[in-house]
């Protein structure tokens, strides 16, 4: 090939390099969404450390319920959900990082023609046949980053994914954790409801004695019967919802409903220190907050993308092969043949396709912030609320442990005083009805405190981090 003939070629190769310089992509920035981070809290620690680099297994130091969570992190059907995601997002990541290499195709091709004898070549070619091996090669040049910001666009979509599946893992451990406290609770209360059922029959029997003897009326006898009952029918929703708790834990540790094994409430405690850390970590810590800020990133790179259809594209693409009238000769060296073809394609009319794909990229755009603000929002939301719900149980079970020691010994004096023939029947009966609220008062106070631990873990965006 003479040198003259190359300078056209040398150039169509060497303009691209120059243009791609001239990237007409727009770099992502991190909106000023993240300063309405903050915490609204009276007396919140707030340091450079945050619970929410502890890993569950410090946190929760029941070890069957670490044998539960263990358990649901291999078989929860969200969690593996989550996983064939992230599969298929890394796929796309792959499809990206190949989109600035050539296209290679190859064919085969077989053709038989059948002329007409009154054709122009029929009367010399009846028929025809014509054999041919062949490739082609095709590159598009990224002239104004759209390869690029597409590459950038499938690497945001496969981040968000495993933030996704992190904010899957985080939630799972929660659920599983707050259900496993509430059967316990349960376990609590039904154990409670259980020795007040025995205690109140044999104030059944000591009534209807008393009655005999002319120390109360059958109006007493009555009401202890009833509060008999009463307490019957507190244990049957006490044992029902127990089996529902159960059945709800079963299907999240992707096992078919039945008895979960458990401790006791009491061998639970908070060893754990609940510093929160500062506002701006909840975006390096809370999984939902990242995966909203890689859908951002997404939505612009994909606002690039449609941006650089307004602008022309130059594709270079070359066709080379074999081709032979006669199969014999297809391999030899006259059957070769070879063609280079540049072209650059600048969209002028199109039934305004390129500018509605802008708008919509642009509106979907907004939409990611919009998403991304409301994340940060709520996350900041979510701590305070579970600091706030910690400190009011923390406080309320020590009021509920002097509520019920002060009607336990109210119930111990009346019965007292009602065998010494000194106190209305009455009394007697609303000092046990409220022992017992205020007994399971306590115990669901001892539940909501590690229920807003849970919830704080959580909120920290805790639980992924192993």
């Amino acid at each position: 090939m003479k040198i003259s003939r190359m300078y056209p070629w040398l150039l169509l190769m060497v303009v691209p390099i120059f243009l791609i310089s001239c990237f007409a992509a727009k770099n992502y920035e991190r909106p000023e969404v993240v300063d309405e981070a903050g915490f609204r809290t009276d007396n919140l620690p707030q340091d450079s450390m945050t619970m929410a680099t502890v890993s569950w297994k410090e946190l929760f130091t029941d070890t069957t319920l670490q044998g539960h969570i263990t358990e649901g992190l291999v078989e929860n059907i969200d969690i593996r959900i989550a996983l064939q995601r992230i599969l298929a997002a890394e796929a796309y990541v792959k499809q990206g990082r190949a989109g600035f290499l050539p296209t290679l195709q190859g064919s085969a091709q077989y053709t038989h023609q059948e002329l007409s004898g009154n054709s122009q070549f029929g009367a010399m070619f009846p028929s025809l046949d014509q054999y041919q091996i062949s490739g082609g090669l095709s590159w598009e040049a990224d002239i104004w980053g759209k390869i690029r910001s597409n590459k950038r666009a499938f690497q945001a979509g496969y981040l968000q994914s495993v933030a996704a599946h992190q904010a899957v893992k985080t939630d799972l451990i929660a659920n599983i954790a707050t259900l496993y406290y509430q059967l316990l609770s349960l376990d609590e209360q039904v154990r409670i409801t259980e020795e007040t059922v025995r205690t109140r029959k044999n104030s059944l029997e000591t009534t209807q004695a008393l009655k005999e003897a002319g120390n109360v009326t059958a109006v007493a006898v009555k009401q202890t019967e009833a509060q008999f009952y009463t307490a019957q029918g507190i244990l049957i929703d006490l044992t029902n919802q127990t089996r529902l708790v159960e059945n709800t834990l079963s299907i999240l540790l992707g096992r078919e409903p039945g008895d979960i094994q458990r401790t006791s409430l009491e061998k639970q405690e908070i060893t754990t220190d609940l510093n929160v850390g500062v506002p701006i970590q909840l975006l390096r810590n809370r999984p939902d907050v990242i995966a909203a800020e890689y859908d951002l990133v997404n939505a612009f790179e994909l606002t690039n993308v449609a941006r650089s259809n307004f602008y022309p594209s130059l594709t270079l693409s070359a066709t080379g092969g074999l081709q032979s009238l006669d199969f014999s000769q297809l391999f030899d060296s006259t059957s070769l043949f070879a063609n280079i073809m540049s072209s650059l394609t600048q969209p002028i009319f199109n039934g305004r396709t390129i500018r509605t794909q802008y708008e919509v990229s642009q509106a979907q755009q907004e939409e990611a912030r919009l998403n991304f603000r409301r994340a940060i929002l709520t996350a900041s939301k979510e701590v305070s609320d579970a600091l706030y719900s910690y400190g009011a149980s923390t406080e309320k079970i020590e009021i509920k442990n002097k509520e019920f020691e002060a009607y336990s010994i109210a119930t111990e004096y009346s019965e007292q005083l009602l065998n010494n023939g000194l106190a209305n029947y009455l009394e007697v009966l609303n000092a046990r009805e409220n022992a017992l609220g205020s007994n399971l008062d306590l115990i669901d106070a001892k539940f909501s405190q590690l229920q807003s631990m849970v919830n704080l873990y959580e909120a920290v965006g805790g639980g992924w981090q192993e």
